[in-house]
């Protein structure tokens, strides 16, 4: 996704590192990383990483997880869980946990959404926009954007969650997870707190 729009307004820290968590998510579900990016999650200094919270230990396990990957074995944990021969294990798309097929009517909704607020899908990019990484880095990128901030509750909840949360806690739980199985963790911890924050009931 790409948007042609700026602002020269600010974005608060809180929310900054938000769309960052997001944007990291939409990296790693679109793609296994590679050296570099296994590095920078080593690096990555949680603010709460002396605190005893949920989040906190999330953050600690994907750090361990990449201090120990390897690209190589990433890719084929990537290619069984989310491409597969025929498919995945998983099915990281919004119509498949919302109506239990692919490209249904969420995807149409997301579309017409996306072109309002500006979006614009990149010519490289194959997977639909209902995708899971998708959804994470156009979230990321409207948190980040002060001109569309104000849409960022309903966007949250329209199209990640009646969803996302399932998807991540199939992920932490799937048999081919390994590295993912933090990915999957730190998704599932981040959405309760997206939650929390929007003030949404309990599940």
């Amino acid at each position: 996704m790409s948007n042609g729009q700026a602002s020269n307004a600010t974005v608060s820290d809180e929310d900054l590192a938000r769309a960052h968590v997001y944007q990291l998510l939409g990296h790693l579900l679109a793609r296994s990383p590679d050296k570099q990016m296994l590095v920078l999650i080593g690096s990555i200094d949680d603010q709460a990483a002396d605190s005893d919270t949920p989040l906190s230990a999330a953050w600690h396990e994907l750090r361990r997880a990449a201090g120990s990957a390897q690209p190589a074995p990433l890719e084929e944990e990537y290619f069984k869980l989310f491409i597969g021969l025929g498919r995945g294990e998983l099915m990281p798309y919004a119509s498949w946990y919302l109506h239990g097929a692919l490209m249904e009517r969420i995807l149409a909704e997301l579309r017409q959404d996306l072109k309002r607020l500006g979006f614009a899908r990149c010519d490289e990019v194959a997977e639909p926009e209902d995708h899971a990484a998708a959804l994470c880095e156009t979230l990321g990128m409207i948190i980040s954007d002060p001109g569309l901030s104000l849409e960022q509750s309903a966007f949250f909840q329209i199209y990640l969650d009646g969803w996302l949360g399932r998807f991540f806690a199939d992920l932490e739980a799937a048999e081919t997870a390994d590295f993912y199985r933090a990915v999957g963790q730190l998704g599932r911890r981040f959405m309760e707190l997206e939650r929390r924050l929007f003030a949404l009931p309990a599940e």
